[in-house]
């Protein structure tokens, strides 16, 4: 993911927010905040042969404590007309690759229960639910449960 694509991966990240599944975000925000607070090394983009973002994933680090320097918390979002293609499967299986060829043993994240799609993806790529955090905040002023999944390493130690 590069500076030339922010324009793009700003509007697919906003067409996931606007369907009201994805995030508690309601805007995107600029490219420069977005750019700070996800690390460099592990954000992809999916391209079409013709260098149009069509999906993206990246990673922000959950705490800056040593202890939890390979535990990360990710995103992936696929623009509404490429999906059940595949694309989000690819980033997620080329991004728990990278994480692991740096030493990531635990990627995270949270899942509204209602975004089945997603849920069903990340278990079949060894992301399990490790908890719920009910009413954990609200979004248009309605109260949201997350699901909480991890993958842990099998090869990191």
């Amino acid at each position: 993911m590069l500076a030339e694509h922010a324009q793009q991966v700003l509007a697919i990240y906003q067409s996931g927010i606007d369907e009201g599944n994805a995030t508690f975000e309601t805007a995107a925000p600029s490219w420069e905040a977005f750019d700070k607070s996800r690390l460099p090394n592990h954000r992809l983009v999916a391209l079409t042969p013709d260098a149009a973002v069509v999906g993206w994933i990246a990673v922000s680090a959950v705490s800056a404590r040593a202890a939890y320097a390979g535990v990360v918390e990710h995103s992936v979002y696929v623009h509404p007309d490429a999906r059940g293609q595949g694309i989000a499967r690819a980033l997620l299986h080329a991004l728990i690759a990278s994480t692991e060829a740096s030493g990531i043993w635990t990627i995270q994240s949270g899942i509204f229960p209602e975004n089945a799609a997603s849920l069903a993806l990340h278990q079949q790529a060894g992301f399990r639910v490790i908890g719920t955090r009910e009413r954990v905040g609200r979004l248009h002023g309605i109260w949201r449960d997350v699901q909480l999944i991890e993958r842990r390493s099998h090869h990191v130690n």
